[in-house]
């Protein structure tokens, strides 16, 4: 007798959106604080700055228990953007006053990780998303059309297909826009009227309730911008003025830059299928080592030259997840004899030079911090010759 053909399994997505990876988190702030919240918001202003800061450890407590919910009565709030705590409270009050928030700082900073957080515990989603590029169409900003429909109909309500910003104006929501000095200056100036005339005009429905669709309280726009960056184009003054600008900076704290390496680049490396086992040892080299070469200046006040390349803290996690899945993966030699080649792999990307500029470092702060003991340094100063 032949078995029935069981159904495949369901696919597990790689990484889960904000709003469902912290989904137990922001369902708890939205019960804790019944304080007044802006229109359309989930949580509190107050609550989103604990979603994204944390609950320094402590324990909030609900004041009145949930029985009939999966909300737990207590609950540890975890610190997921690593940063100021008075820059994430300009950002909730910029989107509370619904005017548009751009996040620029150089690659890697978390500026989309941020965008992606304040979306999420404001509204609820962080997925009503434009990506721009050079390629980006004023559609993406405004509306399309179903072309099946629009040749059989003409243009009607039904024949419309929303941008994420139409859909987050009609819904009252956050729209994000990734990269957008990437998109060509006439692109980005059709987010001029939408963020100051608050409704968008559909030309081809005039006389119909679609022909101007107003924005519901709540819509405001998060953009981000690598203003480093090549192929970058520069922002209209019109443009600028309806938003309000937000630099985010490398992290200053090592410890704190440790730690979020160590926790994000664990996260990779179990959704690799493997266990992290990076020794801590193996990451204070890796961070130290992208701090130098990011800033110019080592901890001990050395100087060092620095890469064309930005050595972000994201760089870090890469490289470090990417030595913990070797670790798990192909095992058998020292982990840290595979830092130096992950090293120049980050700072080639951009100017052939830097691979001296990253000798000159093995010259400099790893020779000293080999030469005053320590058995680490030591070993990656003997590492020296697979840099050539």
């Amino acid at each position: 007798m032949t078995a029935a053909p069981q159904a495949p399994d369901t696919p597990v997505a790689q990484l889960l959106p904000a709003e469902q990876r912290h989904q137990a988190e922001l369902a708890f702030l939205a019960a804790h604080d019944s304080g007044p919240r802006p229109p359309g918001w989930r949580l509190t202003p107050r609550s989103v700055v604990t979603f994204l800061c944390g609950s320094d450890g402590e324990q909030l407590k609900l004041a009145k228990a949930k029985p009939d919910t999966d909300v737990p009565d207590k609950l540890v709030i975890a610190r997921k953007f690593v940063g100021e705590r008075a820059l994430v409270e300009r950002c909730v009050v910029t989107l509370a006053g619904e005017r548009g928030l751009l996040l620029v700082g150089e690659p890697g900073t978390a500026k989309s990780m941020l965008s992606e957080l304040l979306a999420a515990a404001v509204c609820g989603t962080s997925r009503l998303t434009v990506q721009g590029t050079a390629g980006t169409t004023e559609d993406a900003f405004r509306y399309g059309w179903n072309y099946a429909l629009l040749l059989a109909q003409g243009p009607t309500p039904q024949a419309l297909v929303d941008s994420p910003v139409l859909a987050a104006m009609r819904s009252g929501r956050v729209a994000r826009v990734e990269e957008i000095t990437r998109c060509l200056p006439e692109v980005q100036d059709a987010l001029v009227s939408i963020l100051s005339d608050r409704h968008m005009s559909v030309p081809e429905l005039t006389g119909t309730p679609e022909g101007s669709v107003p924005a519901t309280p709540g819509f405001t726009v998060i953009a981000t911008a690598n203003l480093r960056d090549r192929g970058v184009s520069e922002m209209s003054a019109a443009l600028k003025r309806r938003f309000n600008f937000e630099t985010i900076d490398p992290i200053a704290d090592a410890d704190a830059e440790t730690e979020l390496v160590r926790r994000q680049a664990r996260a990779s490396v179990q959704r690799a299928g493997a266990a992290y086992a990076v020794d801590d040892a193996v990451l204070e080299v890796l961070v130290t080592a992208f701090r130098d070469l990011r800033t110019g200046r080592s901890s001990e006040g050395w100087d060092v030259e620095r890469p064309g390349t930005v050595m972000s803290t994201a760089e870090a996690v890469q490289v470090t997840a990417a030595l913990g899945i070797a670790t798990a993966y192909l095992p058998g030699g020292d982990v840290l004899d595979l830092l130096p080649g992950h090293l120049l792999g980050v700072v080639r990307k951009d100017d052939p030079q830097d691979h001296a500029r990253l000798l000159g470092y093995w010259d400099g702060p790893v020779r000293r911090r080999a030469e005053q003991g320590s058995a680490t340094w030591r070993r990656l100063w003997d590492l020296r010759e697979t840099l050539r």
